[in-house]
């Protein structure tokens, strides 16, 4: 079996754009620093079923971080993050993306005052 690669798919504002577009066909994956493009193609085709056509990776250097603890300053450092973008083929679609959870619809509120209609 081959070892972990994706640890979890990156979900923001500008990677749901990015997955949303049909005529981009990217997702974004936080994966093992140590895999590389090659590795991680193979990972998504395999625990996805998709046909991918490229991987750009990049690493999020780790933050610096400080707080207040018992009246001393404590330092300390984020980890850093490695991302792979993935473009998949026209068509296909990685359904698992976003989870299980179906998104959240919303709904208008209905008012009803004295049998007429009103959309909050």
């Amino acid at each position: 079996m081959a070892k972990h690669i994706i640890i979890k798919p990156l979900i923001t504002e500008k990677t749901t754009r990015l997955a949303a577009d049909p005529s981009l066909n990217k997702y974004t994956f936080q994966v093992v620093r140590s895999a590389n493009k090659i590795e991680i193609k193979k990972a998504v085709e395999e625990q996805f079923g998709v046909t991918v056509l490229a991987v750009n990776t990049l690493i999020r250097p780790g933050k610096n971080k400080s707080r207040i603890v018992k009246g001393r300053m404590t330092k300390g450092r984020t980890s850093a993050i490695k991302k792979a973008i993935v473009t998949v083929a026209e068509g296909d679609t990685i359904e698992e993306f976003y989870g299980d959870e179906d998104p959240i619809e919303e709904e208008e509120d209905v008012i009803v005052v004295d049998d007429a209609e009103v959309n909050a």
